[in-house]
């Protein structure tokens, strides 16, 4: 099992911060955050690990993380994302680092309390499929909204109007090596990018996508408001001797 960072993007929804640096370099708190979600991995028993990046400040991050030796690694992966192409685009850059092997997905924003080791040996116990994290969240509107029934997903909607349940897409995603042929047969959206919710509903029309909700709690941090939320929640964190 291989772990893959998402860490592309211009990170708009955060300037004028983000004119100087790349989104997941800033600060949550006391440590940059893309520390979070690498750490997320490694926890988890992944130590084969790749970070997609891009922009105009993608080689900060090989000043700032090296070899991933502070990490415990032995080494650390890059790559690099052109332009702005969506999540599945930055994922499928991951083809060949993957070399057939499933993979754990976590977004360099995504920032959760809860230890996934327990979920990511599910996976590797489900052999083949995908598994996707969920949280309950009292705003779904602002995320892709999982539709549940008979405790399967039936399909996941983007940021409707009106919600089916309250429980959202987490940007943690387990796939095995069939993700990247699915990325493959992708079109663009309207906004010009490749989806993952459009992988993730594939998994699901094809009877292969599983899920577990995540239970302490979970924030991105792509905007002011979920930035400040996440600083605050670690901060407690810290507070509580628990960092």
């Amino acid at each position: 099992m291989k772990g893959i960072v998402l860490a592309g993007g211009l990170g708009t929804r955060l300037l004028p911060l983000t004119k100087i640096t790349n989104k997941h370099l800033l600060p949550v708190y006391n440590k940059p955050m893309i520390y979070y979600p690498i750490e997320t991995l490694v926890k988890a028993g992944i130590f084969e690990i790749l970070v997609v990046t891009g922009g105009n400040h993608a080689g900060d991050f090989l000043k700032l993380l090296g070899n991933g030796k502070e990490f415990g690694l032995k080494h650390l992966n890059y790559t690099y994302q052109e332009g702005e192409g969506g999540i599945a685009e930055a994922l499928g850059l991951a083809e060949h680092f993957a070399d057939n092997e499933s993979v754990v997905v976590i977004l360099g924003d995504n920032i959760v309390e809860e230890d996934i080791t327990e979920m990511v040996k599910n996976f590797e116990d489900q052999k083949v499929g995908s598994k996707i994290l969920l949280k309950e969240v009292t705003n779904p509107e602002r995320f892709g909204v999982a539709e549940i029934k008979n405790g399967h997903i039936v399909k996941i909607v983007e940021k409707p109007d009106v919600p089916t349940s309250h429980y959202v897409v987490t940007g943690i995603y387990m796939y095995d090596s069939e993700v990247f042929n699915m990325i493959k047969q992708l079109k663009p959206s309207q906004r010009g990018e490749l989806e993952i919710t459009d992988v993730n509903n594939i998994y699901i029309e094809k009877g292969k996508m599983t899920f577990d909700i995540l239970k302490g709690w979970w924030t991105d941090a792509g905007t002011f408001e979920s930035l400040f939320k996440a600083n605050c929640l670690i901060a407690d964190k810290v507070r509580n001797g628990e960092q």
